[in-house]
């Protein structure tokens, strides 16, 4: 019998490596997708049938070139989890049209480009889960995400729209908001004065996004929200 299949795109340290992790316990294949394969090679050799594929979300032929070896080594993609992320910050002022776009690329053309390659055999089969990382700033502006809220922003509509149009093909589509401070190395090094239960953990994360993934029919959920007990909101 063949594995499900599910790509995770922006496989670094944190939330896509242990999203990487979590479908591969529970038994996908597991393709993971970055820009560079330092990194994600070396998660591959860990993981039970896993592949690294380098791809520049930005760049349309980079896509289409990874979701074909996607398909020739693993099959056909059953979960699709858009982890890649781009900010810069600064006020109106501060930032330029070039930061504004590349922002705009790799949370919102590139969330496109990658769920084109996949609607439509999902479509097929009538059964797919697409879930996209958000944050928080795509529902406010702030003074300094002048550039980052705008495309994350462009990401949620996208998703809403997705959803709106693909769940009666039985295609789950559903964004997770992330509000707080992942645990990671350089988070903690930064923070040295915050305890354990200031951060989000990675793993917990994933937990939620598998956890959509295998919702009934009857009640799938759209927007789901991540923080830690302690953060205000």
């Amino acid at each position: 019998m063949n594995k499900p299949v599910c790509v995770v795109i922006g496989v670094g340290e944190g939330n896509g490596a242990a999203i990487a992790r979590k479908f591969s316990e529970t038994g996908h294949s597991v393709a993971l997708l970055a820009r560079s394969l330092e990194f994600t090679s070396k998660l591959a050799g860990e993981l039970n049938d896993a592949i690294a594929v380098a791809c520049d979300v930005t760049n349309k032929q980079d896509v289409l070139a990874a979701f074909s070896q996607v398909h020739n080594q693993l099959g056909v993609v059953t979960s699709l989890i858009y982890n890649a992320g781009a900010g810069s910050w600064g006020t109106i002022e501060e930032i330029t049209a070039a930061s504004f776009e590349a922002n705009w690329k790799v949370n919102a053309l590139g969330a496109l480009y990658a769920a084109q390659q996949v609607i439509p055999a999902m479509k097929e089969n009538g059964f797919g889960n697409i879930v996209f990382i958000g944050a928080t700033a795509s529902r406010r502006g702030g003074a300094r995400t002048a550039a980052f809220s705008p495309a994350k922003a462009a990401q949620r509509a996208l998703a809403e729209s997705m959803a709106r149009h693909l769940w009666p093909f039985g295609i789950h589509v559903s964004l997770v908001i992330v509000d707080g401070v992942v645990n990671l190395p350089a988070t903690r090094k930064k923070m040295p004065d915050k305890n354990d239960d200031f951060f989000v953990n990675p793993a917990d994360i994933a937990a939620t996004i598998e956890h959509l993934c295998t919702q009934p029919h009857s009640a799938w959920s759209f927007e789901v929200e991540v923080r830690p007990f302690g953060e205000t909101w």
